[in-house]
């Protein structure tokens, strides 16, 4: 009975392997194959579609801010400070009354000046009666030529000395006014380094050791030095020389303000040979002071723009043994490993000149487990950014 049943057994298991040789011998050819490559499942990837577009080429830096103009103010003069008419930090315009001097000496000075001056117009005055009275009597034989030539010298004598006596005046009318000390230039003051009761000298340190009463710097506007490797220094003077203005944009690092925009308008006439390096610099308006004298900000020129390029995202882009490539969505759900030509990169974006055409989609997650031929499916991203073409003007593009 046992031996019955074991038969039986034997004759189950055969006829199983019968049937599943049957079904297999019996299966399409192409699944088969697609078993063996072990590709029949889709494999989920993220996908983005190439753009027409115009693409800056931008060239970056570090700068710093730099004041086109900063002035110490000292006093012309020696003499003591009476009243102080600004503060620390103000901005101040080009004549605002800064300080102003002790003026008593000087007035009175003046008044002598001009006591002396009515002293020697009296004497001309006499002078050149004498003479004309001298000239009367020579004509009629009642005077000398040498009384005649002493009244002359004695009227000459008397009209320069009105001309010194104005000459000084004018000097001490001069002196008054540097008891004014008012701001040569505009921009905004630092701290002032003396109070009213000081002395102060003419172009000398004050009494607190300081080197000036205050100093102005120039805030509007203002310029910011960069320097580039002297490989562009074709791309600058062409910038330099274009008819169109070439943006320059200043962004303070980590301060959250958009970045400001200036021009262009100076290149170093040397290339520093220790650096290799050459300097530009670039003009700011600043009327909103997001720059400031002595700080260092991020520089972006941008020279010139690739017109009509083709732009992907730059995670779409691989590396391989032959160069660059990317992964084309077919129209029939699999992938074409296209081997490109990378113009620019820039961010998240890529220009590209050969390889993918405007509208052909390009895997930009899941290309690790992709090959040639491999299907696809498309599943939601997380965060997919697609490339955005640049703004141009009408007829930018050629």
């Amino acid at each position: 009975m046992k031996r019955s049943g074991l038969i039986v057994g034997l004759v189950l298991v055969a006829a199983a392997a019968a049937g599943v040789w049957y079904v297999r011998s019996r299966a399409p050819e192409g699944a088969q194959t697609a078993r063996n490559r072990g590709d029949g499942a889709a494999v989920a990837i993220v996908s983005a579609a190439a753009v027409q577009a115009d693409f800056p080429v931008r060239k970056r830096a570090i700068g710093f801010v730099e004041t086109p103009a900063s002035v110490v103010v000292r006093s012309r003069i020696d003499s003591q400070i009476m009243a102080q008419h600004v503060t620390d930090g103000q901005f101040v315009k080009a004549g605002d009354l800064l300080f102003t001097l002790d003026d008593r000496d000087i007035k009175a000075q003046i008044a002598k000046d001009e006591a002396m001056l009515a002293r020697d117009e009296a004497t001309h005055t006499r002078n050149v009666a004498d003479l004309e009275r001298y000239k009367q009597l020579f004509i009629r034989n009642a005077g000398t030529q040498a009384q005649v030539d002493q009244a002359t010298a004695d009227e000459r004598s008397s009209a320069a000395s009105i001309q010194g006596d104005h000459a000084t005046l004018d000097a001490d009318r001069l002196k008054l006014g540097y008891t004014r000390i008012t701001a040569p230039i505009e921009g905004r003051i630092g701290a002032v380094q003396v109070t009213p009761g000081n002395l102060v000298s003419a172009n000398a340190s004050n009494s607190s050791g300081a080197t000036g009463l205050l100093t102005i710097t120039q805030m509007k506007p203002l310029r910011v030095s960069f320097a580039m490797p002297e490989n562009e220094l074709p791309t600058l003077h062409g910038a330099l020389a274009a008819a169109k203005p070439v943006p320059v944009t200043a962004r303070v690092p980590n301060s959250g303000r958009p970045p400001v925009e200036g021009r262009l308008n100076f290149v170093d006439s040397t290339v520093d040979i220790t650096s290799g390096t050459i300097t530009a610099k670039a003009a700011f308006t600043n009327d909103d002071l997001t720059l400031w004298p002595g700080q260092y900000v991020d520089v972006e020129i941008i020279p010139e723009t690739l017109t009509g390029v083709t732009v992907i995202p730059t995670v779409a882009v691989q590396t391989g043994q032959q160069g660059p490539y990317a992964f084309v969505i077919k129209p029939d759900s699999t992938v074409d490993l296209r081997q490109i030509k990378v113009a620019l990169s820039d961010g998240d974006k890529t220009a590209l000149t050969e390889g993918i055409a405007p509208g052909e989609r390009v895997v930009t997650d899941g290309q690790m487990r992709l090959k040639q031929g491999t299907r696809v499916r498309e599943r939601a991203a997380t965060s997919e950014k697609p490339p955005q073409s640049t703004p141009v003007a009408e007829g930018a593009r050629s």
